[in-house]
């Protein structure tokens, strides 16, 4: 086998979340023509450290001088870091070590674990090529403990994914309870993945997916109230969304809220007691809680 060759850098700076966020928009907007990928990750909560990467083959020498001169423009002086990356096949390199999840009865395994299927399982297929949550984090089998139980006591009529990403959650809420789900993602290339993930279950009768960026779109106004609203994105938006979560609820409905850490479960907790939510149940994973509460 030939020795695999570097093809891609990533030039990457970090940065508190404010200025992160002006780096990021700023890359976005103006190397959105040449489809070199872009990310901005939150290294640190505490510290405030966020880190911004864009991943670029060619000339990086062009690529980092242009980032450069793009940020002295709005007033960021900053110095990337790069590194090269491999020629790698990350989807089959993603797969070796990928071995199916069992959550309650669901079962969320990729096309290559298919035979080990049992009878009596429900089955999620989710490729880690598709990766917007593939059962493995804690936070999302915790979910998916927590749906099993909830949803097989409380029998919801409808339900909300919102922040579906692969659409995990919403094939699991419908394969389970035949319910209409509405499945929602501020980033239209994962709601083009939750779509094809919902083609590849046979659940296209049960759940939609659409685009939608926060409560003020007219789709939650068609679908609402929900009997049942599964979140699983992070702490902070979670505390802010808690208004809109109570007016958007069933009276009597439940919530399952995840992406939120050990040590900021209180703080979300208090979030939704003052809009008049009882705490039922905390599930913890991996450094990770999983809420259950009720309106």
């Amino acid at each position: 086998m030939s020795k695999e060759q570097p093809t891609q850098t990533r030039l990457h700076v970090t940065a508190s979340r404010a200025v992160a966020s002006r780096i990021y928009e700023a890359l976005e907007v103006a190397f959105e023509e040449d489809g070199y990928p872009l990310a901005i990750l939150e290294v640190d909560e505490a510290k405030d450290i966020h880190e911004v990467s864009l991943y670029a083959d060619g000339d990086i020498d062009a690529v980092e001088k242009r980032m450069e001169a793009l940020l002295g423009d709005i007033g960021v002086g900053v110095t990337f870091e790069r590194e090269i990356l491999p020629d790698t096949d990350w989807v089959a390199l993603s797969l070796e070590g990928l071995k199916p999840v069992r959550a309650g009865r669901f079962f969320v395994h990729g096309a290559h674990d298919r035979a080990k299927r049992r009878i009596g399982d429900l089955p999620i297929e989710i490729e880690a090529g598709l990766a917007f949550g593939t059962g493995h984090h804690g936070t999302t089998s915790g979910c998916l403990d927590m749906i099993w139980q909830v949803a097989r006591r409380e029998r919801p009529a409808n339900a909300l994914d919102l922040g579906t990403g692969s659409a995990v959650l919403a094939i699991g809420l419908a394969k389970m309870a035949r319910i209409p789900v509405l499945a929602t993602d501020i980033d239209p290339v994962a709601t083009a993945v939750a779509a094809q993930n919902v083609r590849l279950n046979h659940v296209g009768a049960f759940v939609a997916t659409k685009t939608a960026t926060g409560f003020h779109h007219p789709v939650f106004a068609q679908w609402a109230p929900f009997d049942l609203i599964v979140a699983n994105i992070l702490a902070r938006p979670l505390m802010r969304l808690a208004p809109e979560m109570a007016k958007h609820v069933s009276p009597g409905g439940s919530l399952i809220l995840s992406g939120i850490l050990d040590r900021q479960r209180n703080a979300v907790v208090a979030a939704y007691t003052g809009q008049k939510f009882r705490h039922v149940r905390t599930l913890s994973r991996e450094g990770w809680v999983t809420l259950h509460l009720k309106r």
